[in-house]
């Protein structure tokens, strides 16, 4: 079920009224319920895909528990397997054999190629996957309790708000929550319903808004020009930054109605000054997930300096596998890695070169230019991210100083804006209406580094905060563009 669909316009209040309605015994089974028949609603077969895995890491986490070592680390190494498991068959297998046939026809080998396998990817498996993980782990590690009741534990997989898409909750945030009584609370409800308001404002009015100009260009950009290329790529930047983000707040706020608080998952990332700071504001969650479950695991910082370098760059090559099973996704996550490992190294001179500038002088046009280049550099990465092929991607990228020069070419009446944006999918209005939307979303974003927004608008008068709420909703549905587009994170 797609928030931003007329079903769950009815799914979520209905739930909601019920659970308030029900004793505090019984909520828990409603919201499991609730959330079955949310994830039944894309594939209702895959639930017990689901099912199954709950039931290996619930025995897993009370095995974990109970066992003295080295039995803990084996239950805790099966119960690893099992999730990786499913995760390989249904979301890697069919890359790896494509690439196994490939290597075995480059070498003449043509009779023994290995069958592909017809399967659909089961909506948000690497995220329930990664929750279900960091349960077991926690549990081996002494953090957290096993937990003895199966329903609560099932919930803590299944919690619809953030069942497909996150944010990937730590068993030590969330599993207490269900058991704790929650009480009808109108500052949760009006700030859980604001929150909503953001994320749905994010997704129908300006992430589906932009896809309807980067989906033609990034699916043939050979029949594109340079200039638009570089639209399309600034774009997508935007698009999914609001498609993720307004996920994350609907799945905040409608948990935050019922009481339920779950982690800040986005942080205006494009704020960041450097692609280290730009990880801990983009998808909070799973970047905190790898650094604590896997970067750590490997030693961290605490280690000689190439293998510290070598720890950062493995721990995004596999984000980005984790990410999609295609090299455009692995090479995005590598990219992110050699950034990381450069700063490092460039650090020093960087420093050097801004002293010997005078720009170090100058605080604010310095935090500028880092704020530009971290995001040149994320945009860049996108490329990857969105393509549909490396030789897309390679293509797109070979353009942009060729687009670069035709904008300036532009502003100094060189060349015929007609003639650089030839073929442009969004003209007139429609093009007008997407820098309006993404500049409305700057100018929050520059507020909200001052002040918590939902919080300053609950203290102005009574018609500001209407007025207020009155335009969203409006802009909301008559900017907004419906056509049941799914989240772009679903497919991971």
């Amino acid at each position: 079920m797609l928030f931003n669909s007329l079903e769950f316009l009815v799914f979520f209040p209905v739930v909601t009224i019920i659970y308030f309605l029900l004793p505090h015994k019984w909520r828990w089974l409603h919201l499991l319920i609730a959330s079955c028949v949310f994830y039944a609603a894309f594939i209702p077969a895959y639930i017990l895909i689901l099912f199954a895995t709950i039931i290996i890491d619930y025995i897993a986490g009370i095995l974990i528990e109970n066992a003295a070592q080295p039995r803990r680390k084996m239950y805790l190494a099966l119960s690893i397997v099992a999730n990786v498991g499913v995760l390989a068959i249904f979301k890697y297998y069919n890359f790896f054999v494509e690439n196994v046939n490939v290597l075995l026809d480059s070498v003449g080998i043509t009779s023994y190629d290995v069958p592909l396998w017809n399967i659909i990817l089961p909506i948000g498996l690497s995220f329930h996957t990664f929750q279900a993980m960091s349960y077991t782990i926690e549990v081996y590690r002494g953090n957290e309790k096993a937990e003895r009741h199966f329903g609560i534990y099932a919930l803590y997989v299944m919690f619809y708000p953030q069942l497909v898409a996150g944010p990937i909750e730590r068993p030590q945030n969330i599993l207490h929550q269900f058991h704790e009584r929650k009480y009808f609370k109108y500052e949760n409800v009006t700030t859980g319903l604001k929150l909503m308001m953001w994320g749905m404002f994010k997704k129908v009015v300006i992430a589906d808004r932009l896809a309807g100009f980067t989906d033609p260009v990034f699916n043939d950009p050979h029949s594109h020009p340079p200039l638009v290329i570089i639209i399309a790529i600034l774009f997508f930047s935007i698009q999914i930054f609001c498609d993720f983000s307004g996920y994350s707040d609907i799945a905040l706020g409608s948990a935050r109605v019922m009481g339920f608080r779950l982690m800040k998952n986005f942080d205006k990332p494009y704020h960041s000054k450097n692609i280290s700071e730009f990880w801990k504001r983009w998808h909070i969650s799973l970047s905190t997930w790898f650094r604590d479950y896997l970067y750590i695991s490997l030693g961290g910082n605490r280690v000689s300096v190439p293998r510290w370098y070598f720890n950062l760059f493995f721990v995004f090559l596999v984000s980005g596998f984790w990410h999609g099973a295609a090299w455009t996704f692995i090479i995005w996550g590598a990219l992110h890695g050699v950034y990381l490992v450069a700063a490092i190294v460039l650090d020093k001179p960087k420093k050097a070169i801004k002293d010997a500038i005078g720009l170090s002088k100058l605080p604010k046009l310095d935090t500028a230019q880092q704020v530009l280049v971290t995001f040149g550099l994320v945009a860049v990465a996108w490329v990857f991210f969105r393509a549909n092929s490396v030789p897309d991607a390679m293509y797109i990228l070979g353009k942009i100083p060729a687009g670069i020069a035709d904008g300036v070419k532009v502003a100094l009446g060189q060349l015929s804006p007609h003639t650089a944006l030839a073929n442009m999918p969004v003209y007139g209005i429609d093009l007008v209406l997407s820098f309006a939307v993404i500049a409305f979303l700057e100018i929050i974003h520059i507020i909200q580094t001052k002040q918590n927004m939902i919080y300053a608008i609950n203290n102005k008068p009574v018609y500001i905060r209407w007025g207020v709420y009155y335009a969203m909703i409006l802009m909301i549905i008559f900017l907004g563009v419906y056509e049941n587009r799914q989240f772009i994170y679903f497919q991971f």
